[in-house]
């Protein structure tokens, strides 16, 4: 048997069109060997490639004309956290309304009404803004992911520690944006969305904790939420907390295992003490099943620290208040 010829470097580990083949000078039997597959006419794979997004794209938006990476396709491109259920098989493109929807075999085709700006260029690939993107996906995923992702996008902070946060989109300018395009697929469920988007999230189970506690009708609590000693100096943030009631909330995620980050959290833990805060600690076995272990876990606090369901309003909060203590 003939020893097959290499690819050449500019196809290897990536996805190509046998345009792209020819004009690298590879013969039509080469593309029809066995280390290549066929997801979808004309596109080759090499067998076991792990490729980013924008060159799984690449090719289908070669061979479909003015279209562009879209949905969430585009949110994978963008970095912006998706749901562990969204399938990733079909790239999803786009065109303008005006045009017919991309179709072909691995490709999930749109129209939509584009705006100037609703389209940028990443990498020579065309791909929905961040802002137009986060749009699009209020016709693919439930209000609270919505809610996740849009706080990912819009996280800004500067803290007494560590570098300061830089928006993806600052949330004026996505505000201005569903203002502008107020015609478009999902804009009422992003209005409602955008609503309950908070400025400071660090991660996506923060943003489902401070949901959860919303939908219970607990009293509300702030993001990267600072804790001030008697002289008003910071002496600890937290991921959540309710001045009202000084109780506050810790995610700890993965990277809490470490020795390390255990012992830091260990100093932190005694400051939170030292400004009779009541602290609460979660994981990620208390996100399912609907989050009622999330709201009993808080709410015995609340309780202890004078909280009563409705009292949130006659107390106010600490700005408000700045030495009240609960009773």
């Amino acid at each position: 048997m003939p020893k097959r010829a290499p690819l050449p470097d500019e196809l290897v580990g990536r996805s190509f069109t046998l345009r792209s083949a020819l004009s690298a000078d590879l013969s039509i039997s080469r593309t029809r060997a066995k280390d290549l597959t066929t997801p979808s006419r004309e596109v080759r794979v090499p067998v076991g490639a792990i490729q980013p997004v924008l060159s799984r794209c690449r090719p289908y938006v070669e061979l479909l004309p003015g279209s562009f990476v879209s949905h969430t396709t585009a949110a994978e491109i963008h970095g912006i956290h998706l749901p562990h259920w969204i399938s990733h098989e079909q790239v999803h493109l786009s065109r303008g309304r005006q045009t017919a929807g991309p179709r072909r075999k691995g490709v999930k085709g749109h129209r939509l009404d584009i705006s100037e700006g609703d389209v940028v260029e990443i990498d020579g690939l065309p791909v929905t803004s961040l802002a137009r993107t986060w749009l699009d996906l209020a016709t693919v995923l439930p209000l609270e992911d919505l809610v996740v992702a849009g706080d990912q996008i819009i996280s800004e902070h500067t803290r007494s520690f560590g570098p300061p946060r830089i928006p993806m989109v600052p949330k004026r300018d996505l505000e201005r944006f569903i203002a502008t395009h107020g015609r478009s697929w999902g804009i009422q469920k992003a209005r409602s969305a955008f609503d309950r988007l908070r400025v400071g999230v660090d991660s996506p189970p923060e943003s489902l904790v401070r949901l959860i506690l919303e939908d219970a009708g607990l009293p509300e609590f702030s993001v990267n939420c600072p804790l001030r000693d008697a002289n008003g100096v910071i002496v600890a943030w937290t991921d959540l907390g309710c001045e009202a009631f000084r109780v506050c909330i810790e995610y700890d995620g993965e990277h809490h295992l470490t020795p390390e980050q255990q012992a830091k959290d260990m100093a932190r833990d005694a400051k939170v003490a030292e400004v009779e805060w009541a602290q609460v600690k979660l994981n990620r076995l208390d996100l399912p099943e609907g989050g009622w272990r999330v709201v009993a876990k808080v709410k015995k606090p609340l309780l202890r620290q004078g909280w009563r369901p409705g009292s949130q309003e006659l107390l106010g909060t600490s700005s408000e208040f700045p030495n009240r203590r609960p009773a």
